[in-house]
């Protein structure tokens, strides 16, 4: 075996020493509060960014673009991996976790713009992709570079996979919907590692998302609102 899974192996044997006793309330049933998509991006750490150490609190679900969306054979769909705890759990908050300098987001943007593709098994990701961003693109200002644009679209992304979860008839209307992204870059203005809302249930005003939630006004923000 190679190193870098040794040292998985060691750290993992950690982690069970730790948590001998954190699963005995687990160990037939689950009912996670939320369930975040996050995209799976390694700088991404999807449940170290919530403080998680309490096993069966978040359904985590994980893909390149943090999307929420499956294509099927009677249409686009909303991903089995989110519905699932929504439908079987009794999950009513779902988090779209979109993050700073997507290479998911980059790699659509590309494609759109200058046609690049990719492996047969990414160029199916992004063409999952590529019709909730291109609409973005002609929005983007004039006067932001390409890293400008990238995290622009980084909130349209989280946005429109929000949309979609609110629109869809499988998702109930009591299931709260929020999009955040995770800054690592430092392009909002807070600390590497935070997480900034920037949509409640469709709504990206910021004033309007402010006063609706006084308690976490500091952690509202945006780029842009087209």
């Amino acid at each position: 075996m190679q190193q870098p899974f040794v040292e998985l192996l060691q750290a993992n044997a950690r982690h069970a020493d730790e948590f001998q006793s954190k699963f005995d309330d687990v160990q037939d049933s689950q009912r996670p509060e939320v369930v975040t998509v996050c995209c799976s991006d390694s700088r991404v750490l999807q449940d170290r960014m919530w403080e998680n150490d309490e096993p069966g609190r978040i359904f985590t679900c994980g893909n390149i673009g943090n999307r929420v969306v499956q294509q099927t054979e009677s249409g686009t769909v909303v991903s089995g991996d989110v519905l699932y705890p929504i439908e079987h759990t009794g999950t009513n908050v779902a988090v779209v976790v979109g993050h700073t300098g997507c290479g998911a987001v980059t790699a659509t943007y590309d494609a759109l713009t200058d046609g690049v593709s990719e492996l047969a098994g990414i160029e199916h990701c992004l063409d999952l992709l590529k019709p909730q961003l291109e609409p973005g693109l002609e929005l983007l200002p004039d006067d932001v570079d390409r890293a400008g644009s990238i995290n622009r679209l980084v909130e349209y992304n989280v946005d429109r996979q929000v949309e979609f979860l609110r629109e869809s008839d499988d998702v109930p209307d009591d299931v709260e919907v929020v999009g955040v992204v995770y800054d690592f870059q430092d392009v909002y203005s807070g600390r590497r590692g935070e997480v900034h809302v920037i949509n409640v249930d469709g709504e990206t005003d910021v004033e309007t998302l402010r006063d609706d939630n006084p308690e976490v006004d500091s952690r509202i923000e945006r780029l842009w609102e087209y």
